[in-house]
C-alpha cells in the first residue's frame, strides 16, 4: 500500500506502481492545469507485484538518470522536463513535467532476444509479428531493433503483447509510425552510448504523450533508458545462449523465480519478502549503471 507525502503547494492526484503524481496549485489555490509533479519512488515491482522492502535511493538513481538521457536525446524527440526546482522532500526524485495526453501504448524495442521475445520466437519465428532470423537464442542481437509493442494495462494486470496492426488502430497510421520509429531510434542511440561505456541494452520501454491542444509531435515522458525500463547487460560478460547478466530489475526476478525465494510465478500468491543482501545487490546495480553511463559518482 503506497501512502502519498503531504507536499506544500502540490495536491496528489495519482499512485501507479512506482510513480507518485501531483499538481501544482497556484497562489489562487487553483491546480495549475499544465504541469505535474512526477515523483519516483524507491518502490520496485516484478512480475506486475510490489516487492518490499524498497530499494534505498532506487527512486534518486532513476531521476538523475532519465534527465542524463533527456540531453542525450534532445535532438531525437523533446521531452516533457519543465524544471527540477522541486519541494525539498523529494528533491533529487521529482522532476516538474508538462501534462500531456499520453498514448495508451507501451512503446518497447528490442535490440537483443531474451525474455518474453524469446519465448515468443521459439513458439513463431517472430516477435510481435516481425520475423527473425533462424537460429537464435537467448541474448542473440538481433539484425536491427525491432518494435515490439504491448497493451498498457492498469495496475494488477499484465500488459499483453500488440500487433503492429493494433497499434495503428489505437493510434492511426502516422502516430504508430512514428512511435515505432522513435522508440528503436531511443535504443539505436542509447546503445551507441552505452557500448562505449561497457553496457549492453538488451530493450528498452518509452512512454510518449501528445499535448492537449493538439500541438507539436510526440513528446518523451516519464523514465528513459533507465535500469527499471530496459535491460542492461555488462558488455564484457555477453555470451548468447542463455541468460545474461544484468544491471536492472531482472536481478530480482532471478531471485524470485530461484529455490531460495521458495515462490513460483504461477502461484498466485504475493512473492515474499527481498532478504537484505538483494535489496543491498540491486541498489548497487543501479547506482553502477548510472554511474558506468553517465561517469558521474552518484
Amino acid at each position: 500500500m503506497t501512502t502519498s507525502l503531504e507536499l506544500p503547494g502540490y495536491e496528489h492526484i495519482y499512485s501507479g506502481k512506482v510513480r507518485d503524481l501531483y499538481a501544482p496549485v497556484g497562489a489562487d489555490g487553483a491546480v495549475v492545469p499544465d504541469q505535474l509533479l512526477l515523483v519516483a519512488s524507491n518502490r520496485l515491482s516484478a512480475y506486475d507485484w510490489m516487492m518490499s522492502p524498497e530499494i534505498p535511493d532506487k527512486g534518486e538513481v532513476l531521476t538523475r538518470l532519465s534527465l542524463w538521457w533527456f540531453d542525450q536525446l534532445s535532438d531525437l524527440v523533446p521531452n516533457h522536463v519543465v524544471s527540477t526546482d522541486v519541494p525539498a522532500a523529494v528533491a533529487g526524485r521529482a522532476v516538474l513535467v508538462r501534462k500531456l495526453d499520453m498514448l495508451k501504448v507501451e512503446a518497447i524495442a528490442r535490440a537483443y532476444l531474451t525474455g518474453g521475445g524469446l519465448e515468443e520466437y521459439h513458439a513463431k519465428g517472430s516477435v510481435s509479428g516481425v520475423a527473425l532470423p533462424d537460429g537464435l537464442v537467448d541474448g542473440s542481437r538481433l539484425p536491427e531493433p525491432v518494435f515490439t509493442p504491448t497493451t498498457k494495462a492498469p495496475v494488477g494486470e499484465h500488459d499483453l503483447p500488440m500487433t503492429y496492426a493494433e497499434v495503428e488502430a489505437q493510434l492511426g497510421a502516422d502516430v504508430a509510425a512514428e512511435v515505432s520509429r522513435l522508440t528503436r531510434a531511443i535504443l539505436a542511440r542509447g546503445n551507441e552510448i552505452a557500448a562505449d561505456r561497457g553496457i549492453l541494452i538488451a530493450d528498452t520501454k518509452v512512454e510518449f504523450g501528445l499535448a492537449p491542444d493538439g500541438s507539436g509531435g510526440l513528446v518523451l515522458a516519464d523514465e528513459v533508458l533507465t535500469p527499471d525500463s530496459s535491460r542492461f547487460w555488462p558488455a564484457d560478460l555477453w555470451e548468447p545462449g542463455h541468460p545474461q547478466p544484468s544491471y536492472d530489475k531482472q536481478f530480482v526476478r532471478d531471485w524470485l523465480t530461484s529455490p531460495e525465494s521458495g515462490w513460483s510465478k504461477s502461484s498466485g500468491e504475493a512473492p515474499p519478502e527481498l532478504p537484505a543482501h538483494v535489496v543491498e545487490q540491486t541498489r548497487a546495480k543501479y547506482v553502477e549503471a548510472y554511474e558506468r553511463l553517465t561517469g558521474q559518482t552518484f
